[in-house]
Order: structure tokens, then C-alpha cells, then sequence
């Protein structure tokens, strides 16, 4: 089924959307790390080489983010439900906003449930913490790529086959 998710993601549509959720998701990492004091103050601070590292493990988890909504979505389409791997990337976004997005708002998230600390020391500008989310994201990814592999079509493989010829002619 993986082969039929992918030929259904090289349709203008999904191509179209995962280059809107990959925008998206750039400009949502992008921030938290200009929240996060910015590119400037990490260059003063740790040097060129983390703002390199930071942008590469941007791309990266923003490329599978992309990746797996589409292929999510193709999922839905094939087999009427939704990979159960796409949860680790909803916990890799929130694990993010907690961790090295920007200290006045963690703070005061945290003030509200009860729990008083400062992420402002967080080491190397919240790396490690990116990290974590970045094997989280690829964590799901992997997930879900397992799932779509054993996932089981709602219509025989002929009729999908032929389905899939017939939306790629659209």
C-alpha cells in the first residue's frame, strides 16, 4: 500500500499542500527560534555552526512534518483511516513549544498549571530539546511508514490500481 500512497502524493494537490505545510511549519520553527533569542544572539553566544545546525534540524523536521501529512492524507484516501504514527508529531510540536519556544510564554504557561521554573537556561539555546522533538518527528514518520507498509486498501488491489490511474489523469 506504501507504493499506492506514494504515486497518490505525486498528484498537483498533495504536492501543493505539502509545499503550504512545509512553508507553514518553517515559519512556525523558524519563530521559536527568533523567540528564542534568534539567530544573532546564538551566533554571538555558540558560534555559526548551531545556527547551521538549527536551520538543517529546521528543514528537517518541517521536510517530515510535510512528508507525513501528505502521506497521512494519502492514507485516509486508500484506507478510510488515519495512521496512528502522526501522533509523534503533534507530541514533537508541543514537546517544542514547551522546551525552546519563547521563555515568557513557557513561563507563563507553566505559572498557570503550577509548575515555576525558568527554561532560560536551557543548554546550547534549546538543542538537546530540539533534538528530542526531531527523533520524535522521525520516530512518527518511521511509524507511520510501517502502518501505510501493513495498511490494507478499502477496495481490491485492481480497482485501486485503476483508481489511482484515473486521479492521476485529473
Amino acid at each position: 500500500m506504501l507504493r499506492a500512497a506514494l504515486d497518490l502524493m505525486r498528484q498537483k494537490r498533495y504536492i501543493i499542500g505539502s509545499i503550504i505545510v512545509w512553508i507553514t511549519f518553517f515559519i512556525i520553527y523558524y519563530l521559536l527560534d527568533y523567540l528564542n533569542g534568534g539567530y544573532r544572539l546564538m551566533v554571538e553566544n555558540y558560534g555559526m555552526a548551531l545556527v547551521i545546525l538549527n536551520i538543517f534540524i529546521n528543514v528537517v523536521m518541517t521536510s517530515a512534518s510535510a512528508f507525513m501529512m501528505s502521506l497521512s492524507t494519502a492514507y485516509v484516501k486508500l484506507s478510510g483511516k488515519e495512521g496512528k504514527g502522526t501522533f509523534f508529531g503533534s507530541i514533537a510540536v508541543f514537546f517544542g513549544m514547551l522546551t525552546y519556544g519563547c521563555t515568557s510564554c513557557v513561563v507563563a504557561f507553566f505559572a498557570t498549571i503550577g509548575i515555576t521554573f525558568s527554561v532560560a537556561v536551557l543548554p546550547l539555546a534549546g538543542l538537546p530539546y530540539k533534538l528530542i522533538a526531531l527523533v520524535l518527528v522521525l520516530v512518527g514518520m518511521i511509524w507511520l511508514i510501517y502502518e501505510v507498509k501493513r495498511g490494507k486498501c478499502r477496495v481490491p488491489k485492481t480497482k485501486k490500481i485503476e483508481e489511482i490511474k484515473n486521479l492521476n489523469e485529473d
